[in-house]
């Protein structure tokens, strides 16, 4: 064989790189590294456990020869236990929830698996979840292997012989904090096990998810009700049996938003292209590390690849129509025209005036559109030079005209408090925005207001 070469794909698996995080770690004193486990060649730590957990299941003769591997996964675990089944030859069945995003699904059958989806917002214990068909499935196909993940202590057996010391020997031990998401418990019991026998004062923080019932459970001993989330390959909505949790010392749980929005300025800030997990473990450890003290070591592991969430995290439409827009929007429009020093000073005309009283206004005050008042001082339509150059030149419309013939209703009124995230819609769609307060007229905002705000903030 070639000198320096793998056997197989397989062998590939493990020494992902570990990287400081510059630009998002700014506003904390700690210093935070990530591993970048999405650099394993099926995209996410889970390549571990597939491998970790089939070769034990050879060896405990529960996988047999010409076998099928049953599995419910969000995506990960599949593509980890599917290749490991492409380089051994046998088949694999997946089943999925359908909040997982479409290139899981793809990237599962482009390997020849079977994939089954079913719907996400039913109990684990309801006959369509995914957890009750994959073990339906197990129990009805002759020479079938349930992997089952979630209860399987070779997932964080995983962690505890290879993932840990791994990290263990890239750092020599040099960290305070090890962070990661939590959802099959796998990852964080068994690092955490590892890392307390060989560093007694390491601290251990799971991220769990708006929704799930992980982090209650370890704040309370009970078992809360579980909500819907979108986030994926985070939170439960029951305790697998993988959890250990002597082992985590605290928890900091976050919503979807906020990770969508952390894991694209990951991508954009620090060159990183992770999945929506490490936007949520990054939130999570900067909400950590703003409550310590003193200056701390923060290690995080990030679980998989940017490349599953093509279609929905990095996806302006997905991002747009379900309200996640970029933190950027998420101000209130006095805060960008006070950014801006824009006083309020706003010149109208009233709607009995004349076109030819319209240009005058225009031409004097060098503006190029005039808001149109009513006697109510109500805001009933917008003169702009565009819509009076044409008409006037063609000599449709003469001077002594009511402008109410030119007057345009491409605007929207807002209030000042609103989130400029309210304007965005009608800004691309070349409205002007009037800006009120207290239901008087203060204010314009256009495109190149917002232009010039972002370059100030990115200059700032």
């Amino acid at each position: 064989m070639m000198k320096g070469a793998k056997a197989n794909v397989l062998e590939a698996i493990g020494n992902t790189p570990i990287v400081k995080l510059n630009k998002l770690a700014n506003d904390v004193e700690s210093d935070i590294y990530v591993k970048l486990e999405f650099m394993n060649p099926g995209g996410s730590t889970k390549d571990r456990i597939g491998a970790y957990m089939l070769d034990q299941a050879v060896i405990d003769g529960d996988l047999k020869p010409g076998g099928t591997i049953i599995e419910g996964t969000s995506g990960n675990t599949g593509v980890g236990l599917a290749m490991w089944a492409a380089v051994y030859g046998y088949k694999c069945i997946f089943v999925l929830a359908d909040k997982q995003s479409q290139e899981k699904i793809d990237n599962l059958r482009s390997f020849g698996a079977k994939v089954v989806v079913c719907p996400t917002n039913v109990e684990p214990e309801d006959p369509r979840s995914y957890y009750s068909v994959s073990k339906r499935l197990a129990d009805t196909i002759p020479n079938s292997f349930y992997v089952n993940q979630y209860d399987n202590l070779h997932n964080r057996n995983t962690h505890y012989t290879w993932t840990a010391p791994e990290m263990f020997e890239q750092t020599q031990g040099d960290f305070d904090v090890f962070i990661a998401g939590v959802g099959t418990g796998g990852t964080i019991s068994g690092c955490g096990k590892y890392f307390k026998e060989k560093m007694p004062n390491v601290e251990i923080v799971g991220i769990d998810c708006v929704g799930s019932i992980i982090a209650h459970y370890k704040k309370t001993g009970e078992i809360g009700e579980a909500k819907s989330y979108v986030l994926e390959g985070v939170g439960e909505d029951f305790i697998p049996g993988n959890y250990d949790f002597d082992m985590i010392d605290d928890f900091e749980v976050v919503g979807d938003k906020e990770s969508f929005i952390m894991t694209r300025r990951l991508l954009k800030e620090e060159g990183i292209y992770a999945g929506g997990s490490a936007g949520a473990a990054i939130c999570g450890a900067l909400k950590y590390a703003k409550k310590q003290k003193t200056k701390k070591k923060i290690l995080i592991l990030l679980h998989d690849s940017g490349n599953r969430y093509a279609s929905k995290i990095y996806n302006d439409d997905w991002m747009s129509d379900n309200g996640y827009l970029d933190s950027s929007f998420n101000v209130q429009i006095k805060d960008v025209l006070k950014d801006l020093g824009k006083k309020g000073s706003v010149h109208t005309i009233s709607d009995v005036s004349t076109i030819g009283e319209a240009i005058e206004i225009l031409d004097k005050k060098g503006i190029s559109q005039l808001p149109v008042l009513n006697g109510q001082q109500e805001i009933v339509g917008l003169i702009t030079e565009k819509n009076l150059v044409r008409p006037v030149l063609m000599g449709e419309f003469q001077r002594d005209d009511n402008i109410s013939l030119a007057t345009s209703n491409k605007f929207r009124v807002v209030d000042t408090n609103e989130l400029l995230e309210t304007v965005g819609d009608a800004l691309l769609n070349k409205e002007v925005v009037f800006i009120t307060e207290e239901g008087k007229l203060k204010n314009i905002i256009t495109e190149i207001d917002i232009l010039q705000y972002f370059s100030k903030k990115g200059n700032s």
